[in-house]
């Protein structure tokens, strides 16, 4: 198997904030071409609200959704405008957490920004849509290992469909399901001595079998799609294994609207195909984090803001 020396990674939905992007599409000009590109493809400027907010806007799951790729894609642009190359001629791989497995399709040069942007607004329509407010939820659980997570839900199924959403790192898991469900799991954690569970503040039970309607219209959305094979290995978050295949990405991305997101894996694989260094493009440090807690001996940077740049230009 060919050894890799990088990672990129990009974020996914909780990493949004107003103010995103502002500082770097204000200092170079690819970013802003990024955000600009971004406010074409979805006939909105989506750049004001990122820029102004209010809070609650820039929450809501067919805003943050474009938003956070957008940030992550005018990082891209920055970065490969300094290095004079795409980053997939850097020995690399990359890998996106949910929504940002687009951000990575898009990096690797399998997905258009236009194209991605709208597909990620869609995304984010199909997914509200698909569960009455109020009826999921999703709560993340620490302290305990997937055999007891499991246990949980086992317990707690009688009080409707409950699913691990995401395993993001040692010891945090997040469930998905029916609210009773999710509910009845946060009690039986906290029966279970397990260091914390609490409820997300999310719009949906994304990563769960609920979601059925919205991979239905992904499923169509992406058909409908030009998507070509990927000029570097993407880690996919419903395998933990790395594709290059079109046919492969494309299934993938329907089948992560209701799949477990399986990070913690992901991060091993990359470090078992010699990623030693992993980059975080876009808003927030949270990949970073799951990375420090997943991975001994990696060295981690991030790229949010300009002044971010130099030091993640000195892991290149």
């Amino acid at each position: 198997m060919t050894s890799f020396e990088i990672a990129f990674l990009f974020p996914g939905q909780g990493s949004q904030a107003v103010g995103m992007g502002v500082a770097l599409a204000a200092s170079h000009q690819p970013a802003k071409q990024v955000f600009d590109e971004v406010n074409d493809a979805l006939n909105e400027n989506l750049f004001e609200i990122m820029a102004n907010g209010p809070d609650d806007l820039i929450r809501m799951t067919r805003i943050a959704q474009p938003a956070l790729f957008a940030t992550s894609m005018a990082a891209v642009r920055v970065l490969e405008s300094e290095l004079g190359k795409p980053l997939s001629d850097n020995n690399a791989v990359c890998a996106g957490h949910s929504l940002g497995e687009y951000a990575a399709l898009a990096a690797a040069g399998s997905l258009q920004i236009g194209d991605a942007a709208r597909l990620l607004r869609q995304r984010g329509d199909a997914m509200q849509e698909a569960v009455p407010v109020g009826a999921g939820a999703m709560a993340a659980i620490l302290g305990g290992d997937e055999d007891q997570i499991t246990a949980i839900i086992a317990a707690s199924k009688d009080a409707g469909l409950v699913e691990i959403a995401n395993d993001n790192a040692p010891g945090q898991i997040v469930i998905s399901g029916a609210a009773d469900a999710v509910d009845k799991a946060i009690d039986e954690a906290k029966a279970a001595g397990l260091r914390r569970a609490i409820k997300l503040p999310v719009s949906a039970p994304f990563h769960c079998g609920l979601m059925a309607p919205a991979a239905e219209v992904m499923r169509q959305a992406l058909a409908a799609s030009q998507i070509r094979d990927a000029k570097m290995p993407v880690f996919c978050n419903v395998t933990a294994a790395a594709e290059t295949s079109a046919e492969l990405l494309r299934d993938n991305l329907v089948t992560q609207v209701t799949a477990r997101v399986r990070w913690r894996e992901s991060l091993m694989a990359m470090q078992a195909a010699g990623c030693q260094r992993y980059i975080e493009l876009g808003t927030g440090k949270v990949l970073s984090g799951l990375v420090k807690r997943s991975l001994d001996d990696v060295r981690v940077a991030n790229l949010d803001g300009p002044d971010d740049l130099d030091s993640v230009l000195a892991e290149l």
